[in-house]
């Protein structure tokens, strides 16, 4: 088998045992999903100064609570999440991606995608998916020193968050990262 398949299987392996040996629950229908959502938009509101303005700006927002990425040279990312709007959880979605490049560790983070434009929401939930990339720009939310939002970037379509990071990456690479609606009810 050559490098570069070992280097796969691997990432794959490493990801396997992460979310195996992972403390943290890891949500598996909508109900769950929804509860872990409720836990991260209440952490965020408490620690990160600002918060509450970008989300009642937001005309929908997509939350992940566990994205959990794992790699060695081949990297891999996954989570499952809800999709609020006006409060209310309307869709679950799940996100996907695999990288190449250099990067080893392993780590387990939530993600907050805040749809700012009417336009980008309605083309996110009128499509079979969304390819960070590809289809659409999402620019990147720093969380400065005191957990204050960089508010410079607001005015942009879609905006991402990655809130509390645990584990031993550098970050969560979203380029090439597939989201894609699921059926739960």
């Amino acid at each position: 088998m050559g490098t570069i398949k070992k280097s796969f299987f691997g990432a794959v392996t490493i990801v396997a045992v992460t979310l195996c040996s992972t403390g943290l629950s890891y949500a598996t229908d909508a109900k769950a999903i929804d509860a872990e959502v409720d836990l991260v938009l209440q952490e965020f509101n408490e620690k990160i100064a600002g918060s509450e303005d970008f989300l009642k700006s937001a005309k929908g927002i997509l939350v992940i609570p566990a994205v959990y990425q794992a790699g060695f040279i081949w990297g891999m990312r996954y989570g499952k999440g809800a999709l609020r709007v006006n409060g209310k959880t309307v869709d679950y979605y799940n996100l996907v991606g695999i990288s190449f490049g250099l990067q080893a560790g392993v780590q387990q983070t939530s993600l907050i995608l805040m749809f700012m434009k009417d336009e980008a929401l309605e083309k996110f939930r009128n499509s079979s998916g969304l390819e960070i990339g590809v289809e659409a720009s999402v620019t990147l939310i720093a969380v400065g020193g005191y957990g204050s939002l960089d508010t410079t970037k607001v005015g942009e379509p879609i905006l991402a968050i990655v809130f509390s990071p645990r584990g031993l990456m550098a970050d969560l690479v979203l380029q090439g990262s597939k989201i894609t609606k699921l059926d739960l009810k």
